[in-house]
């Protein structure tokens, strides 16, 4: 959000973005305005408890951590946002999909836009839940299975909803009936590229647009590296994001099937994890606690990944191939996306062990049709400015000048 905010600023508009305290300091250091929300609920600190209970979970598991997460934040959006809004003057918002802060715009009058930054709702059977890790298939029996996941998945949602519609219900408008009507009636943006995106025939919804990743190199903070340790080897890099990287036992499996091999591992641990937690490691690979990702990636022959949506578009960006093990959330998604596009294969982690893992490797490293799907994808990717077209496209929904 804060690329897409910058790009924005680009173009002369006035941003705020509101958030918890725990994101206050990364969003003022990208440059952006901010206005704190959930005092009450989320104090400093809050944030890496949520992050550490996720950390360790796993498939179902972190589905329902997530939906839980999900209803608190909704709850207090809906509490300490119609005020927050006023008292920042803002005109219009921009709402992450899996946010409901679009009833608070509702409320107060102002247009808003729906942002996907994970790959987005589209009403249609003929897509599979991203929850899921299904690849595409037109078929009644795959309809009729993705239908199901949706209804499962809007059975465990019903908590979300629930709390939503208590708060719309009080503020005189008609509940969700459906999970489509938490979008946007004007625009829904994805910064998911559309090559990314399954090929499905028929026609998507009007309103909604795929751009591309939302990243502003110059925004990241600086990490430091030990370059100096890099010996020449293609290199293998390997990360589980900042959410679920509590796993050590997935770090010792990455760290024996590439061990032998001749290329050089670089394990980021994403936070979740003490360095000694771990012990030596099969192939004495180099793991630091965070790694510069844009530039290791510019490097890297292969990238290890949860297939969480960052890690993917920065990869893809770079045309670096995948091995993705997807944990949970819509990872299971992004990662039958990847495969179905030819940049990369899938172990699912419940077959995750270090003979399949390596296997995968292997295949992603000797086979260059992988190379060359994630090298068209980043093509696609470099065609178009994600946060620039993404802005361009708020302007055209708000009905903004622009510079």
């Amino acid at each position: 959000m804060t690329a897409l905010a910058r790009s924005l600023q680009l173009r002369g508009h006035e941003v705020t973005i509101f958030g918890i305290a725990d994101t206050e300091a990364r969003v003022r250091g990208a440059g952006i305005g901010f206005h704190r929300i959930g005092a009450e609920d989320y104090p400093a600190g809050a944030l890496k408890k949520l992050d550490a209970r996720m950390a360790q979970s796993k498939g179902m598991v972190t589905l329902r951590l997530t939906m839980e997460r999900v209803r608190d934040a909704a709850r207090m959006v809906l509490r300490d946002g119609p005020e927050a809004v006023r008292a920042a003057g803002m005109e219009a918002l921009l709402v992450d999909e899996v946010e409901f802060a679009g009833s608070v715009a509702d409320h107060l009058g102002l247009p808003w836009v729906s942002i996907a930054l994970i790959p987005p709702f589209v009403p249609c059977d003929g897509y599979p839940p991203f929850w899921f890790g299904w690849g595409p298939g037109q078929d009644w029996a795959r309809r009729f299975r993705n239908r199901m996941g949706i209804r499962l998945l809007s059975g465990m949602a019903a908590p979300v909803f629930r709390e939503v519609n208590r708060q719309r219900r009080a503020w005189g408008m008609k509940p969700f009936k459906r999970p489509e009507d938490a979008l946007s009636p004007l625009m829904q943006i994805a910064q998911m590229p559309e090559a990314l995106e399954f090929k499905i025939p028929g026609k998507r919804p009007a309103r909604l647009y795929y751009t591309g990743p939302f990243i502003h190199a110059q925004q990241r903070a600086a990490v430091e590296f030990p370059w100096e340790r890099l010996n020449g080897r293609p290199l293998i890099y390997a990360s589980l994001g900042t959410f679920q990287n509590g796993s050590a036992a997935i770090f010792r499996t990455i760290a024996e099937a590439c061990a032998g091999l001749e290329a050089q591992l670089v394990i980021a641990l994403g936070g979740g994890l003490d360095r000694a937690r771990l012990g030596k490691l099969a192939g004495d690979p180099l793991v630091v606690r965070f790694a510069p990702q844009l530039e290791i990636l510019k490097r890297a022959a292969l990238v290890i990944t949860h297939a969480g949506i960052n890690t993917v578009l920065e990869s893809l960006a770079e045309g670096v191939p995948l091995v993705a093990a997807p944990l949970g959330n819509d990872q299971p998604g992004i990662a039958a996306r990847v495969k179905a596009c030819g940049a990369g294969v899938v172990v699912p982690w419940r077959r995750l062990n270090p003979k399949r893992l390596r296997r995968a490797v292997l295949r992603v490293l000797e086979e260059p049709r992988y190379r060359e799907a994630a090298q068209a994808l980043q093509r696609s990717i470099r065609e178009m400015d994600g946060p620039g077209r993404a802005a361009e496209l708020i302007e055209q929904a708000l009905q903004l000048d622009g510079r």
